[in-house]
């Protein structure tokens, strides 16, 4: 049984897909906050405290990233059946033409 037949990983790899765009949105925003920060009073409490949750929120979207790359399967999908193509016909070698 691979990853992806399991229905509590394909769970939990939907669940680590949306948390992981909320704390992209909150790298994003407490970037755009430390930087007016920083520009408004450097040095500031708030500055700091928008750093500290910059910092927060980038190592938790690393963590969820890499909690669902570890979810991904290991091997290269492939189908089970490969068709052969004709060259002369330019369709597949068991269509019916």
């Amino acid at each position: 049984m691979t990853h992806t037949d399991d229905p509590t990983a394909a769970r939990a790899a939907r669940q680590l897909r949306r948390i992981r765009a909320f704390y992209a949105a909150g790298v994003a925003l407490w970037t755009a906050s430390s930087a007016w920060t920083m520009w408004d009073s450097p040095g500031s409490r708030p500055m700091w405290t928008s750093l500290l949750l910059l910092t927060v929120f980038t190592v938790l979207l690393a963590m969820a990233s890499r909690w669902l790359r570890d979810l991904a399967p290991s091997g290269a999908v492939r189908p089970a059946h490969h068709v052969a193509f004709s060259r002369n016909t330019g369709r597949h070698a068991l269509s019916k033409s």
